[in-house]
């Protein structure tokens, strides 16, 4: 497995990490046996940048399955979590979703996750989303507590602007920054990207495979479970599904000239746009995760790129990547 660095922290990490957040039922009904299996695979096979949070399913479900399927190979692998999501009652008595970014609350889920994960440190901790009602520079001023003590090695930021990027930075050094990149999600390349080159940070892009669009498995509505996130999601509408599926097209082909998968051919995509750029696509089966690190070794030329990048260009997408109530909290 090929090694990309993480910023200049001057850890190397697999060019491919596994995001476990589908390991949870984000995604349709989960297999906690074959998450288990999956993430031990994936050390196996040298993917070692695991990333998880403590938002992740209930009551910190996947940090626990995180911690209970690696215990014993703490030295295998890079440990990302995040805090910062957390669940409420909202007025109708529903679970609503909100940030928590006071310091004191940060110190206390940080304590709640090494007792999940089974760890003494985490190597990567992440602001999941900046709280509007605490300043980025409480937060990670109280992260900053957390690497003095010797509770956490390095800081990322997930889903923030590039004004924010700069000022967390001023405050502690940025090791990652994580955001939603992507064919179908271009945005980052002109915002946060550049100031990552600039400032020696990681970019950690979630999402790579357009949420399993790029898969080929979500080809109509009929495809997607009730209870799956994506049910709600506004590129998964009918209308707009339809549309993006029309996209499809030149990534079909792309794929079929090198005789890959059009998820091959995705993450191919984001892993030639630059070297500290390190996808965490979404795996939750050993049969995804050994397709998709094919693309690590996987070289498109320029005409194909260049094919891809019109296809897809900025914009190109339909429908919104958040409802309203989730969008809010994304780019502070």
């Amino acid at each position: 497995m090929k090694r990309r660095a993480l910023g200049v922290s001057g850890i190397e990490v697999s060019a491919l990490g596994l995001g476990c957040w589908g390991m949870s039922g984000s995604y349709g009904p989960a297999d906690e046996s074959e998450a288990e299996a999956t993430l031990r695979h994936a050390l196996d096979i040298g993917v070692n940048l695991i990333d998880t949070a403590d938002s992740y399913g209930d009551n910190g479900h996947n940090e626990s399955l995180v911690g209970r399927a690696l215990a014993g190979r703490r030295d295998a692998y890079v440990l990302a979590t995040k805090t910062g999501w957390v669940k409420r009652e909202g007025p109708d008595g529903k679970a609503a979703v909100g940030v928590d970014g006071r310091p004191d609350r940060i110190r206390s889920a940080c304590e709640a996750s090494l007792a999940r994960l089974r760890v003494d440190v985490i190597d990567l901790y992440y602001l999941h989303r900046v709280d509007p009602d605490v300043p980025v520079e409480e937060s990670i001023g109280g992260m900053a507590e957390l690497v003095a003590s010797g509770k956490v090695r390095f800081l990322g930021l997930s889903e923030v602007s590039e004004a924010t990027l700069r000022r967390a930075h001023a405050v502690h050094p940025i090791t990652a920054l994580q955001s939603e990149y992507s064919l179908w999600t271009r945005e980052p390349e002109t915002t946060v990207m550049p100031a990552c080159e600039e400032l020696g940070i990681a970019f950690v892009p979630f999402s790579p495979l357009g949420r399993g669009f790029f898969t080929g498995a979500v080809t109509g509505r009929e495809r997607i479970a009730p209870n799956d996130w994506r049910a709600n999601n506004p590129r998964f509408s009918a209308d707009n599904l339809a549309r993006n599926i029309a996209l499809l097209q030149p990534l079909e082909e792309v794929a079929r000239a090198h005789g890959k998968t059009t998820a091959q051919v995705a993450l191919a995509w984001v892993l030639s746009r630059g070297v500290r750029v390190i996808p965490i696509p979404g795996m939750k089966r050993r049969t995804h995760l050994d397709e998709n690190v094919v693309a690590v070794e996987l070289d498109l030329n320029s005409e194909e790129l260049a094919r891809l990048d019109t296809a897809f260009a900025p914009g190109a997408a339909a429908g919104e990547r958040y409802t309203p109530e989730v969008a809010r909290w994304a780019g502070r």
